[in-house]
């Protein structure tokens, strides 16, 4: 009798197990699944809300909260890119001209995340300007004849463009200490040296940006948040939508969701997602992996000093993202100065990753593309051994370059995020480096994802919107979504060179929404420079600087 009692309780207990581990087996369903809890996530689900308020929206983000990996402020240089000061974005031509094409299509790439910021800050989506976003004035500096002479072509350059009125040029010392006095003080008077300078510039905090998208797409009932919560796996359902298994990494147990829509824009973990999809796109990539450090101060006595950003010139085979620059920041209420990056090297894809993501996402696909690009871009092989190399010595010689008269005992080195330079197949040459956002759709368009050394998280605005072109081509056509667009950034579809009274607009809206510097009245330049790019600006290919 006893031994029969117990033999019914633990059938009833293990249907209640059972019953149990159904329920919380249960498939989810939702329209977007957002995988990474960074601002291009953040941008892409307030974009679809805007566009598209009844559908259902997932975020996944593997670690306890969001903005915790590249798009935290303290794992990047927080720089509001529009080719102000990145010389990088202006290369001479073989004739000795510069090219600014490149330039003008960042610029104006920056200005629709302008417009989409300041739409959002009407609505109450972000709130005080000032805690993301603050007008810190752009210089590029450099020295040595050769330096000098390309800085005036490029200034010159500039000046035939809409985009860049109020930019000031200088040789004088003098008159560079008043835009930036540390980087004078203690110099040789006699070294020869250059400067632009425009109160334009902006220093924006993108992690404070994120967490304000996703705080207000938690208050949709329609939107959840699946945090500590890893992607493990991917198959593809009979309608062309996704399902996808899930892992609480808490308490270590998995479920599924199925999307009609996925977007993977996790950082660094997006090309072996991207590769777990088994899209024969994904085939087409590899990815190696740069970290990067900055040497940081928060003296008062340097901070109140230098209110500016300076990006310098790059060292022979330096990736883009590894510009020398000292920098203004406003992180977390705080004044803060910091100069680098200095490229480190890891074989993690995330600052929170593991040591096997290198060897875990090489394939039998990517491995001969990625041993090509090492051997032809041997510069930057070597320039990266050597930055490994680097003592804190010569780190530190390093900032003197720029700040004369540094003393050690101000600063300390911060390990900033990780980025992954994408090797990209190619026909004729093997594989090619990458140096800007890849988008990688399906053929379904069901399913992208972002992939590059970094997302250009200033530009996260234009580039999720190229993604709703991409996913939803059919919808973007529709006068509902047209008009909603536009409202969100008026310049939508048009350029901005060129339309004196348009970027006029643009300006004086965005900066007075967003509380920045006033811009100045632009004139009509002589002959203003097209972008290069036929359609208009909303998909970027650039690196954001670390």
């Amino acid at each position: 009798m006893m031994y029969s009692k117990k033999i019914a309780f633990s059938l009833t207990l293990l249907s209640v197990t059972t019953f149990s581990q159904s329920v919380a087996a249960a498939t989810e369903k939702t329209d977007v699944l957002l995988i990474g809890g960074g601002i291009m996530s953040a941008s892409l689900g307030t974009w679809l809300h805007e566009l598209q308020p009844d559908w259902q929206q997932i975020m996944v983000e593997r670690l306890d909260g969001v903005a915790e990996e590249s798009s935290n402020g303290w794992n990047n240089a927080g720089t509001g890119h529009s080719a102000n000061m990145e010389l990088n974005y202006t290369p001479q031509r073989a004739d000795g001209s510069i090219d600014i094409s490149k330039a003008l299509e960042i610029n104006e790439s920056f200005m629709i995340s302008r417009q989409y910021w300041s739409s959002l800050v009407r609505q109450g989506v972000l709130n005080n300007p000032h805690s993301f976003i603050n007008s810190t004035p752009h210089m590029s500096f450099v020295w040595g004849e050769a330096n000098v002479d390309y800085l005036h072509k490029r200034y010159e350059a500039l000046q035939t463009s809409t985009l860049f009125q109020g930019m000031k040029y200088s040789t004088d010392q003098n008159q560079i200490r008043q835009w930036a006095p540390l980087i004078i003080d203690g110099r040789d008077p006699a070294q020869k040296v250059a400067a632009t300078w425009t109160p334009l510039g902006t220093d924006v905090n993108y992690g404070e940006i994120t967490r304000q998208l996703v705080d207000s797409l938690k208050q949709q009932p329609n939107f959840s948040l699946e945090l500590s919560t890893e992607v493990t796996g991917f198959s593809r359902n009979a309608d062309n939508s996704w399902h996808v298994t899930v892992n609480d990494r808490k308490t270590n147990t998995t479920h599924d969701i199925d999307a009609r829509y996925v977007f993977i824009g996790a950082g660094g973990a997006s090309l072996k997602l991207l590769q777990e999809t088994n899209i024969p796109e994904a085939e087409n990539y590899g990815g190696f992996p740069v970290g990067g450090s900055f040497l940081v101060t928060e003296n008062p006595a340097i901070t109140e000093h230098h209110p500016v950003k300076v990006y310098g010139q790059a060292s022979v085979g330096a990736p883009p993202m590894s510009v020398p620059h000292l920098d203004a920041r406003n992180l977390d209420g705080k004044k803060v100065v910091l100069f680098g990056p200095f490229a480190t090297f890891s074989t993690k894809y995330l600052k929170n990753g593991s040591l096997f993501d290198l060897l875990n996402a090489t394939t039998t696909h990517n491995f001969m593309p990625m041993a090509h690009v090492g051997i032809d871009n041997f510069d930057l092989v070597k320039y990266l051994i050597g930055q490994v190399m680097l003592s804190d010595e010569d780190r530190f010689a390093a900032l003197k370059e720029y700040y004369p008269d540094a003393k050690p005992s101000d600063w300390h080195l911060w390990q900033a995020g990780q980025r992954v330079q994408i090797v990209k197949k190619d026909a004729s040459k093997g594989g090619v480096l990458k140096l800007g956002t890849e988008i990688v759709t399906d053929q379904q368009k069901t399913l992208a994802a972002l992939l590059g050394a970094s997302p250009g998280a200033s530009t996260a605005a234009p580039i999720t919107l190229n993604v709703i072109e991409k996913l939803f081509s059919e919808q973007v056509k529709t006068p509902e979504w047209q008009q909603k667009i536009r409202t969100i950034v008026p310049s939508y579809g048009r350029k901005l060179n060129g339309d004196v009274a348009l970027t006029q607009q643009v300006w004086d809206e965005t900066a007075q929404t967003l509380q920045l510097t006033k811009p100045p009245v632009i004139s009509a330049p002589a002959t203003a420079q097209a972008a290069t790019p036929a359609e208009h600006t909303a998909s970027p290919q650039h690196d954001m600087a670390l």
